[in-house]
């Protein structure tokens, strides 16, 4: 049986070729019983739970930004809002946020081993459960008036307002999460519990998206940042401060 694309091999040799043997060709017999960890398979370095958890909300924080750049938009023609875009932002939100990181991942292991262990962190984790709800009702608002082929010039403004309220609840939310949830959960697990979960997780992102979810995701926003002309990091380089 194949190894997960994270794992790290211990004990390997190296061919006299200078190739590295490849872990797919070994079975778990060859490994006995030693644990593998996972590692990405582009750079071979390990990738923990808490820094998977953080690069999720990297991509959920680049969809933000799309919601962020169209708000001025939406106060002037509404012609040069692309519904297509918001669509199929909203869509990657609720696939790789709410349906797969918040349901499957915070809701299901992180908020109640937090809730187990006590502490500041545990509660927050029944607002976090409030914002998850909220953010889900406002995905399906946002996916209700952008399926057609232009934005109606009725949801301009309440969109635009939908669209700032979300930003801010969830630039706070998921500014908490990185720096008070993800770490007291780590602290919440021993060792061996912290590295079951990173294999967990890499198994449930298998189970949703198939082979290289995260990689999946980050294209998917990366095309559309292209598509509405914001994909150069230099556009958001701050201007130089001007004297009064």
């Amino acid at each position: 049986m194949g190894l997960k694309r994270r794992q790290i091999l211990k004990g390997i040799t190296i061919c006299s070729t200078g190739f590295l043997l490849n872990p797919f060709m070994v079975s778990e017999n060859a490994l006995g019983k030693e644990s593998a960890k996972k590692e990405d398979k582009k750079t071979g370095e390990e990738v923990t739970a808490t820094e998977d958890l953080m690069r999720e909300h990297g991509v959920l924080r680049r969809a933000l930004l799309v919601y962020s750049e169209t708000i001025p938009k939406l106060s002037g023609k509404t012609l040069s809002v692309v519904p297509e875009m918001l669509q199929r932002t909203a869509k990657l939100f609720r696939a790789f946020g709410e349906d797969y990181h918040e349901k499957k991942l915070e809701e299901t292991y992180i908020f109640p081993a937090l809730k187990k262990a006590g502490g500041p962190a545990s509660k927050l984790t029944d607002i976090l459960i409030k914002q998850h709800q909220r953010g889900r009702e406002i995905t399906d608002y946002i996916l209700a008036v952008t399926h057609g082929a232009k934005l109606e010039a009725k949801n301009a403004a309440p969109l635009s307002r939908t669209l700032v309220s979300f930003v801010l609840m969830y630039q706070n939310h998921t500014a908490r999460e990185d720096t008070i949830v993800f770490p007291e959960w780590k602290k919440a697990l021993t060792a061996k519990e912290y590295d079951e979960m990173g294999e967990k997780f890499e198994e449930i992102e298998h189970q949703q998206f198939g082979e290289d979810g995260f990689d999946k995701a980050v294209r998917e926003i990366s095309d559309i940042e292209k598509a509405l002309g914001f994909s150069d990091l230099e556009h958001f380089t701050a201007p130089a401060p001007q004297a009064g």
